[in-house]
């Protein structure tokens, strides 16, 4: 059962995965730009959500050329977290939750990447869909974690990270701290030491990438740097640990 679960997960990672490129290129502009309704080349972007969903390509460009980027990167990062996490959490019911995440993550991702940005777009509804999926995991026979504490752990997460906001407006953003809601409701699931485990290798991570940027003078210390990145990777990790844990 086990090894069908890790090959299934990676099946719907990939085929998620490939969707990415085109939201990542519509969200990808500058704060108080409009997102892009169109390719490069002025097609207009349709298709099923509005546009939002569908394949890399232009269907109004003829030499069929991926204005939107390549989405193999994509399907196969987002494969092998999902593989990853099916095979850390097994056949328990937050294993949905967490795979619905992963696209999420990942185009978060490469959105704070590419402009420094976390839409609201995404992190409002993840924060809210995270919690609500998650109440109705803890109802289902076999979930390994506990509701109730996945919302304080949002609360909590999102007041620290509040904290550091206001302390330093300009080491981190607002948007962080909305991120900072959905791991928080995430980690939370599976226990308080958890929560502590990947918030901290979050902030250890970008931490230590933002110093070797600015040693490698390729950055200097007021340089704004994309933070997303990092919370997601250390609430991953901690994930993992947690569902290993709960085993």
């Amino acid at each position: 059962m086990q090894p069908l679960l890790i090959v299934l997960a990676a099946a719907y990672g990939a085929a998620a995965g490939l969707l990415v490129p085109r939201p990542l290129y519509r969200l990808a502009v500058e704060p108080e730009e409009p997102w892009r309704g169109a390719c490069p080349r002025g097609h207009a972007l349709t298709g099923p959500a509005r546009g939002w969903l569908g394949p890399a390509r232009c269907a109004g460009c003829r030499d069929g050329e991926r204005d939107y980027g390549s989405p193999v990167l994509a399907a196969v990062l987002t494969a092998l977290v999902c593989a990853g996490l099916a095979a850390a959490v097994g056949a328990r019911p937050e294993l949905a939750v967490w795979l619905l995440l992963v696209p999420l993550g990942v185009l978060l991702t490469a959105v704070d990447l590419a402009v420094n940005r976390l839409p609201d777009v995404l992190t409002l509804p993840m924060a809210g869909g995270a919690a609500a999926l998650l109440g109705a995991a803890a109802l289902l026979p076999h979930s390994a974690g506990s509701w109730p504490r996945a919302l304080l752990g949002g609360a909590v997460l999102g007041g620290a990270y509040l904290v550091l906001f206001l302390i330093s407006p300009s080491g981190m953003g607002f948007g962080d701290v909305k991120l900072a809601l959905t791991l928080g409701v995430a980690l939370g699931w599976y226990g308080w030491d958890v929560l502590f485990v990947g918030a901290l290798a979050g902030l250890l991570l970008g931490s230590c990438c933002a110093v070797a940027l600015v040693l490698t003078r390729r950055a200097g210390r007021r340089t704004a740097m994309a933070f997303g990145p990092f919370m997601i990777l250390g609430a991953g990790a901690g994930l993992v640990l947690g569902a290993l844990g709960a085993g």
